[in-house]
């Protein structure tokens, strides 16, 4: 195969989904090995997904499991429970000896509790065995449950000789050697060694002579966000995860942070969409209806609350001053969309830990913000009205609320999510409907107040 060919990305085609149809009815294997062969098993995995479950099993057990356990851990969340309800304990076993640690104990932990003690039981290596197991009691939010076991770690003590004759051993069960780490013989992390400085040493030299001990870590029990923010403000591609006590435990590469990382942005950017839940386009109607009713019932209240209050000031909808009906729409929206604007802001500050300093000094900030925006805004909306209407003093009734219900919006955006923050609570609630609903409500009451005290009616 030519390099311009090796270049060339997969493409997931109906004529290559129809291909490998046709040779799993006929059971034609060897055309089906010789097809999938040629592709990633991030790629087959991508072919699996449009299989039905029969068919996406049966090629997973004609695969060897050096294969068919990585395409397992691509395959989508859903189709890979399907699958693995269909594989015996034997055969899930067999997938998850050739797995790395923390992706062993992820497959074992979808299963229900009494098939992972089954599987378990079935994994020949009682290292690998135990160490799975220890895996799987730590908490899947924090630093021990995203983990791996696989790392080079060498002792303070050893001398260079020593020391690279046993990396050569230990590196073969690691797919990436991103660091060594140095423990003392308590097994407590000191430090970590360059690549570089170890091979230009001399054989006889020590390792304690070797040693950085400025290593950045985290502990088992330290939340997996925590881990993300670490690793992200100090651009590292893996950490050390030890006890306590200092006891190295294993490392998180920045594969796993990344899964975290996209697995929160589309969890954030469901709730701001007003979704609550993990759903996905392909899950049933029941449960799509489920995540996204609580939101919509709250924007009904809303409605309900708006109309409510837009029938207090029904005094107003008379004579010239009938106008302003026609501009709720607009200022409704406009308070949406501030507020929106705002608490996103504040959201992805808190989430990339960029948001410091007191609330007082973010209100002021933001309120200031808001002001100027509001006063371009109104000056332009107070031209318009005066040009249609000849009406000065509606013009400055609308232009004035305006400003008062962007001010308003753009505090409530900031303020809502850093006190959600406080109390433990994601603050990417705040810029969904939650946000909207209470500003649209505030805003048409601000609207028709300030309306009503310019225009004295």
């Amino acid at each position: 195969m030519s390099e311009e060919n090796e270049n060339i990305q997969f493409q997931l085609t109906d004529e290559l989904i129809e291909r490998v149809e046709l040779f799993i009815e006929e059971e034609n294997d060897k055309e089906l090995h010789k097809l999938l062969d040629e592709f990633h098993y991030a790629d087959i995995a991508e072919i699996l997904d449009e299989l039905n479950l029969e068919q996406a099993v049966y090629v997973i057990k004609l695969l060897d499991s050096e294969r068919t356990s990585d395409i397992l851990m691509e395959l989508d969340e859903d189709n890979r429970e399907k699958v693995l309800k269909n594989l015996s304990a034997k055969e899930i076993a067999e997938e998850v000896e050739e797995l790395d640690t923390d992706d062993a104990a992820d497959i074992i932990s979808e299963l229900p509790e009494d098939r992972q003690q089954a599987v378990i039981a079935q994994i020949e290596d009682e290292e690998h065995k135990a160490e799975i197991t220890e895996l799987l009691a730590y908490d899947e939010d924090t630093a021990g449950g995203l983990m791996a076991k696989e790392l080079v770690k060498v002792y303070e003590t050893w001398t260079v000789a020593g020391c690279m004759r046993r990396i050569r051993g230990q590196a073969e069960e690691v797919t990436r050697v991103h660091s060594i780490y140095v423990v003392n013989k308590e097994e407590k992390l000191i430090g970590r060694l360059s690549l570089k400085d170890l091979i230009v040493a001399k054989s006889e030299q020590k390792i304690s002579d070797l040693v950085k001990v400025n290593v950045d870590y985290v502990n088992v029990h330290d939340d997996v966000e925590e881990v993300a923010k670490v690793m992200a403000k100090y651009d590292l591609e893996a950490i050390p995860v030890v006890d306590r006590n200092q006891i190295l435990l294993g490392r998180i590469t920045i594969d796993d942070i990344v899964d975290v990382l996209r697995e929160e942005a589309d969890k954030d950017y469901q709730m701001a969409a007003g979704i609550t839940g993990d759903v996905e386009a392909d899950d049933s109607i029941l449960e799509l209806t489920r995540a996204r009713l609580p939101w919509l019932f709250l924007g009904l209240v809303g409605g309900i609350g708006a109309f409510l209050i837009m029938e207090g000031f029904e005094g107003l909808f008379t004579g010239k001053a009938v106008i302003l009906f026609f501009f709720t729409p607009l200022i409704a929206a406009m308070a949406g969309n501030v507020g929106v604007q705002s608490s996103a802001i504040i959201v992805q500050g808190l989430a990339n830990d960029d948001v410091r300093g007191s609330v007082n000094s973010r209100l002021i900030k933001e309120m200031l913000l808001a002001a100027l925006n509001g006063i371009i805004l109104a000056i332009f909306l107070f031209l318009f009205i005066w040009a249609f209407e000849g009406e000065l003093n509606t013009a400055l009734a609308i232009s004035v609320s305006l400003v008062a219900v962007i001010i308003v919006a753009g505090l409530i955006g900031t303020f809502v999510p850093l006190f959600l923050n406080k109390r433990g609570i994601d603050p990417a609630i705040a810029t969904g409907p939650f946000i909207t609903t209470s500003n649209d409500i505030l805003g048409i009451l601000l609207y028709f107040w300030i309306a009503k005290m310019i225009l004295g009616i």
